[in-house]
């Protein structure tokens, strides 16, 4: 039993930890085990802490042993991405340089999952400044993707996404910008949610400035697990309030409850420059799905979403241009700077009075789509418009940078507005996984998350099917 703990999601961990059916030492040396057998193909889990997992496992039987109360996840292995500070460790998010620079506090995601009592295993693979769709840096090399080593396992969540999916950890911690939740459990079978803005806190105490303004309001802390019912709990945990983060909201332990049955407006192209039929494919299965569980399903795409694309692209890459360029061509790889000089090429630069028209408009789109979803509480459409990439393809040139740009539009938009989308797995095509994502109203989580539970009800866990290959 305890060779096969390390399949078992964190839901199901928690409570067999928490009645004593198994410990949390049986539990971490069955992660332990798979992690050294499985990373070194993988590449995901960068820093090994197998020694204080060890130890924080032992202190979490003591405290089981005495009847102490624990937290939501006494016990339970994890791993953590390494763009955000954890106490001890370096926080080098893929650049040779930082690798010395060692945080002296953990940042708000961690301190809340520490304080609910997880197992820490590990740190996980980014790619460098985070800053990519795929992971690989000259600091730590590429991560594969479980499933297919000639696909990307996403960015900048790759590690994270691509250990999970494995078998390492019953969660991963994550974080999204552009879509580093989402397109990593997309190409790697899982499910997560990209929270909205101000559910989780973020702050690095370690950073030497504070993010830009774009990157403020665009950026979030969140899950991956391989069920929702992983996800919920993870999210419920990272979301403790923490004072360091001024843009975080309070807790909301009462929702209204939706009125049923929930319009989920479904968009299989909503940016308008074509998807891969397999893409389309996927969100009208999820559709007929959702409409055999009780939704109801209305074919509208959302309102302005190339523009906002845009609008998207010309505010991250325009304040990239002014402020990370001399960093990137100081301490960044050469592949890191083809890609940066591509994503830069590719994006009309704004000016002052141009940056600011945009910014201010933002306002004007989020009450737009506010409009939109007060029609429709939910909105069903594609993770990326491709199925997942090969590696490294963002290093064949300016052409294929634009026409990515494009494909992901999908991801970013959200991030664009502020809202909550869970992305949850469909099935596989051609042995690779696919999926769709749920947008919903800001902080209406728990509506993404039940739509994308009918979903993996009809899927199952996908990784198991991964697992299955070994046998």
């Amino acid at each position: 039993m305890s060779d096969e703990l390390w399949r078992l999601g964190a839901v199901k961990t928690a409570a067999m930890i928490a009645s004593g059916d198994v410990s949390s030492a049986e539990v971490t040396e069955s992660h332990l085990a798979r992690m050294a057998k499985v990373n070194p193909a993988l590449n995901a889990v960068t820093n090994d802490l197998s020694v204080s997992a060890r130890a924080t496992a032992i202190e979490a039987d003591r405290a089981t042993a005495a009847n102490e109360a624990g937290g939501q996840l006494h016990g339970v292995p994890m791993t953590i991405k390494e763009n955000v500070d954890q106490a001890g460790y370096s926080t080098p998010n893929g650049i040779v340089a930082l690798n010395d620079a060692i945080a002296t506090d953990d940042s708000p995601v961690v301190a809340n999952v520490r304080e609910a009592g997880a197992v820490i295993l590990g740190r996980t693979n980014t790619p460098e400044f985070s800053f990519r769709w795929f992971t690989d840096n000259d600091l730590r090399g590429m991560t594969n993707n479980p499933w297919d080593e000639t696909r990307t396992p996403g960015g900048s969540s790759g590690g994270a996404a691509a250990s999970l999916a494995a078998g390492v950890g019953c969660l991963a911690h994550g974080n999204d910008l552009g879509g580093s939740l989402r397109y990593p459990a997309y190409c790697c079978g899982l499910a997560t949610i990209r929270p909205s803005l101000g559910r989780v806190a973020a702050y690095n105490p370690g950073a030497p400035e504070e993010r830009t303004p774009a990157q403020q309001l665009m950026s979030v802390q969140g899950p991956i697990g391989r069920s929702v019912a992983d996800v919920r709990l993870g999210l419920e945990v990272m979301a403790g309030t923490d004072w360091r983060d001024p843009w975080q909201s309070a807790p909301q332990s009462m929702l209204e409850k939706a009125s049923e049955p929930i319009r989920v407006a479904v968009s299989a192209d909503p940016i308008g420059v074509g998807v891969d039929p397999s893409v389309a494919e996927a969100v009208w299965q999820a559709a007929a799905w959702l409409s055999s569980a009780g939704y109801e399903i209305t074919e509208v795409d959302p309102p302005e979403a190339a523009k906002i694309a845009e609008d998207w692209r010309r505010l991250i890459f325009t304040e990239a241009a002014q402020l990370m360029s001399p960093t990137i061509a100081e301490i960044g790889s050469l592949n890191c700077q083809q890609v940066f000089d591509d994503y830069i090429y590719s994006v009309d630069q704004l000016d002052l009075p141009g940056y600011m028209r945009v910014m201010a408009d933002r306002t004007r789109q989020r009450r737009l789509w506010a409009g939109f979803m007060q029609e429709n509480p939910l909105l069903l459409m594609p993770v990326s418009g491709e199925v997942p990439m090969p590696q490294n393809d963002d290093l064949q040139g300016k052409s294929r940078v634009k026409s990515m740009l494009d494909a992901q539009a999908p991801l970013y938009i959200v991030n664009h507005l502020g809202l909550p989308a869970a992305s949850v797995p469909t099935g596989l095509v051609n042995g690779v996984p696919m999926g769709v994502q749920i947008v919903g109203q800001a902080f209406r989580e728990d509506l993404c998350l039940d739509a994308a539970q009918v979903i993996e009800n009809k899927v199952g866990i996908l990784c198991e099917q991964l697992w299955a290959r070994e046998e």
